[in-house]
């Protein structure tokens, strides 16, 4: 279970992952080296996947986010395993779910414009057969946080 420390100290390392872990510990109330098990007894249970530096999209010239919704009439497991290795090394793909629902997967595709998601749009289509692709723009960025409620993480385990 997590305690009331590890949720100050994921609270705080997926607003900031740079901050040092003497920093960490004085804001939670706890020594460095306490404070620094924790950190890496969390990074080896996979709590903490990994530490990134997020980007400004607008200032990489990858500022158009567009979501792609596929249908297909394929549901093998060699049509899966096909289309996961044609998505993989495609770099404008930044989320990628296989759904429940009308739609079999829903993908998260940013470009610098139309033009380059085109060029993305027939790439993807030459790498496999898909009966159905459904593309929308997003007009404006409302809220995009790769910080993850840690309300629920209270019952989980690490």
């Amino acid at each position: 279970m997590f305690d009331a420390m590890d949720l100050k100290i994921l609270a705080l390392l997926q607003r900031d992952a740079t901050l040092p872990v003497a920093e960490v510990g004085k804001a939670i109330g706890l020594s460095t080296t306490p404070c620094w098990r924790r950190i890496q007894k969390l990074e080896e249970a996979g709590v903490i996947k990994r530490r990134v530096a997020v980007l400004d999209p607008e200032k990489i010239n990858a500022g158009v986010t567009v979501f792609v919704s596929i249908k297909t009439d394929q549901h093998s497991i060699a049509w899966l395993e096909r289309f996961h290795a044609a998505v993989a090394d495609m770099p404008e793909v930044v989320g990628f779910y296989r759904m429940s629902g009308d739609v079999d997967y829903l993908m998260r595709v940013v470009v610098p414009d139309i033009a380059a998601y085109d060029q993305f749009y027939k790439r993807l289509i030459s790498r496999i057969d898909i009966a159905k692709v459904s593309s929308a723009f997003a007009m404006e960025e409302i809220k995009n946080t790769t910080e993850l409620p840690l309300t629920f993480a209270a019952a989980a385990a690490p």
